[in-house]
Order: structure tokens, then C-alpha cells, then sequence
């Protein structure tokens, strides 16, 4: 397997430059041994020497002081692996090292493979997860992922724009393809099942140059675009919540999570009520229509629903449910639970606007953590400047 014991010596630089991503990774001894598992001491190595941008092998042939005949054959299994990307262009192959999460944390198990002590790992993820890393993940103001709402839920009054809507996401794309869900997967290798009956196989989506890597290294199967409504269909039926990155433009990926198995959702529940950005509408519940029935309860995927507080009702056929704002996503994958029609999406208070590109995300949330340092150039600054001022792009 290539697998190496972890030590200091050959983690440290690898954990700082995973470091420079927007989300690091907390270190910790199980961090240290993830990464262990993931990576042998060569492949940690060239990891560490990897620039922020994409990279050639010439370019990493400097960086390393390896030989082009060493390095190439190591970046290939380090593509197959999910570790890197490889995105070939005009005759050149460009490399970049992905991130922890999202990236090579969720490649993992996105494909079914026997090079890894995958039981191991899976348990190793949870536990890190929950214990380290909650808080890198969720605790930045502007938010790496956002939900999107149903559109035939949304009120006929209320106008979203194109970035806002699964499937135009999907047809705007130009490529796609369809793949195992991350944590479901994980799940499995941890004996447990989705409570909402959710698929494992074929229902999470990747797209345009994302899909195209995914798809050369088997992580991911190509579907055209009918294939792929037809997944935001299925799970709209499943009353999953469609999640993607938080840019306006080339989304990489819509997941359609549930609550039981997503660790997006779970960590909303966990408190981190901010920790995916809403879509700009929010459920509410019609008081005199809800007969408290608790079917919706189990259909919202971050627990936003229960019991209306600060009523006192005079028997218990009296109680309605009621809505968190502050928790609720704006999903409206609660909506169709509802035989009653008690359901429906309104406006919320606020409805941020999300970055235009990937970079400008990234840029935002390390200016946020503190973490640009000697890496913001007198361009980025005033790009900076111009993205606080304007609140946008």
C-alpha cells in the first residue's frame, strides 16, 4: 500500500501547506494518521513542495529535486488516489494539490477500492471530524458551501437568480457526471444505513472541470444532462437538501444530503447554525393548519422543526410545530412531508450574495481567518478592498 507510520518529520510540512488552504486541517494524532494512511512518505513530500496555484511537472521537478522520471509515474498514482488533480491543457498536464476538505478527505470514498484500509479510515474521519475540526470547517463568517431551495416551492412573488437553481447550475455546467455519496459510504464501512433510505451510488453530482478529473480517475461516472435532472429529481422524492459550493459561477458539485449521514448537516445540528449559507427563503408553518402530526420533523435534514415555544396550549391536540429561522436552511425539502399544505417557503431577513468566483471565496474566508499573510500581492489587496466595500465579487 505505500502507507508510512506518520512521524513529525515527514507531516509537519505537509499539514502547514494543506494549511494554506481556506479550510486546514486542525493538527492532531489522528490527523497524523489519516494522513499517514493517505499519503506514503514520498507522496507527503512532493505535497509539501506544491504551490498554491496549478503546477507542471517541470515547475515540481525544481520544487522537489526529483527527476521527471521519479516524479511523473508518483503524481499519476497520486491523481488515481485522489490527492492531486491532473487537468491537461494544450498539451501540458497541470497538477494541484487538493485540499483536505472538500478534496482528498471525500475522494476517499468516492470510489469503492481495496488500497486502503478503508474501516480504518472511516472511523479515524468521524472521530476527527467531530473532535478537531468542526470549528475550522464551520467558524468562518463566509460560509464554503450553500444550499439551494426547491424552485417549485418558491413563492410565484419571489424571483432567484441562475446561480440560485439546481438545474440551471446543472445545464449551465457543459459537463457532468454522477458518483458515490462521501458519507454514505463512510457510513457503510461503519455498519450504518441512511434513516431516509437515501442511495449511496449515482446520487451525488460533480461538474465541469471537477467532473472531467473524476471521471478520467474512476471517481465518478459521466452522465449527460438529462441524467443528471434526473438525479436532482430522485432526490427531491427523498427530500434531500441540494448543497454546493457558495460562488455565483461554475459550481464544482451539488450534494444532496440528508441528515443522518451528511456531515455538512450534522455539523448544523451540532450548533454550527451558520455553518452552510441559506438560500435567501425561509420554512414557516401555518398554525392553523399544523395538527402537529411530526411528519416534517424527520424531513427537515438540520432539525429546524419542533414544538412552537413560547405557546401554552390547552390540550395536546392544540400543538403546531414551528420553524428555527436562525437553523432553517431554506431548503423546503420539509414541504411535500406536509398532507396537511402547513408548509411553505417565504423571503428571509437577509440574503447574502455569494463570491463570484472559487478564488474570490477562498480569498475572502482566509482574509477572514487572518491566514493571506505575505501571500496577498498589492493587486489582491485592492481586489480585496473592492470585495469588502462592495460586499460582492
Amino acid at each position: 500500500m505505500g502507507h508510512h507510520l506518520g512521524t513529525k518529520n515527514s507531516l509537519v510540512p505537509l499539514i502547514d501547506r494543506l494549511n494554506k488552504y481556506p479550510i486546514g486541517l486542525v493538527d492532531s494524532e489522528k490527523l497524523r494518521e489519516i494522513l499517514g494512511l493517505l499519503f506514503s512518505e514520498q507522496e507527503a513530500f512532493v505535497a509539501s513542495r506544491f504551490p498554491l496555484e496549478e503546477t507542471t511537472l517541470t515547475e515540481l521537478v525544481r520544487a522537489t529535486g526529483l527527476s521527471a522520471e521519479e516524479l511523473a509515474p508518483a503524481l499519476e498514482i497520486m491523481a488515481d488516489k485522489g490527492l492531486v488533480m491532473d487537468m491537461p491543457y494544450a498539451g501540458t498536464t497541470y497538477y494541484l494539490l487538493m485540499p483536505g476538505l472538500i478534496g482528498f478527505f471525500e475522494f476517499t470514498f468516492m470510489k469503492h477500492r481495496s488500497d486502503l484500509p478503508v474501516e480504518r479510515l472511516a472511523s479515524l474521519m468521524r472521530e476527527y471530524l467531530e473532535e478537531s475540526q468542526a470549528k475550522e470547517f464551520f467558524g468562518s463568517k463566509t460560509q464554503l458551501t450553500r444550499a439551494l431551495a426547491y424552485e417549485e416551492h418558491i413563492p410565484v412573488t419571489s424571483e432567484i437568480a441562475t446561480y440560485e437553481r439546481a438545474r440551471e447550475i446543472i445545464r449551465e455546467a457543459g459537463f457532468g457526471a454522477v458518483g458515490l455519496c462521501y458519507c454514505r459510504h463512510k457510513k457503510e464501512h461503519q455498519g450504518k444505513t441512511c434513516a431516509k433510505g437515501a442511495p449511496m451510488e449515482g446520487i451525488c453530482i460533480s461538474l465541469g472541470s471537477a467532473a472531467q478529473f473524476l471521471s478520467r480517475r474512476g471517481f465518478a461516472e459521466p452522465k449527460s444532462e438529462t441524467e443528471l435532472l434526473e438525479v436532482i429529481d430522485q432526490a427531491r422524492e427523498l427530500r434531500l437538501t441540494h448543497v454546493t459550493d457558495n460562488i455565483r459561477e461554475k459550481p464544482s458539485f451539488i450534494c444532496n444530503c440528508c441528515r443522518c449521514c451528511c456531515e455538512l448537516m450534522v455539523g448544523v445540528q451540532m450548533g454550527f447554525h451558520d455553518g452552510i449559507a441559506k438560500t435567501g427563503f425561509t420554512a414557516v408553518i401555518d398554525p392553523g393548519l399544523c395538527d402537529y402530526c411530526g411528519t416534517c420533523f424527520t424531513a427537515c435534514n438540520v432539525k429546524a422543526i419542533g414544538l412552537a415555544k413560547g405557546h401554552t396550549f390547552p390540550s395536546p391536540q392544540d400543538r403546531f410545530a414551528a420553524v428555527a429561522e436562525s437553523v432553517c436552511l431554506g431548503c423546503g425539502a420539509c414541504i411535500s412531508a406536509c398532507e396537511k399544505g402547513a408548509l411553505g417557503l417565504v423571503p428571509a431577513a437577509h440574503r447574502a450574495l455569494p463570491a463570484r468566483k472559487k478564488r474570490d471565496l477562498f480569498v475572502r474566508i482566509l482574509w477572514e481567518k487572518g491566514r493571506l499573510g505575505p501571500f496577498v500581492t498589492s493587486r489582491l489587496k485592492k481586489q480585496l478592498r473592492r470585495v469588502f466595500r462592495l460586499g460582492g465579487d
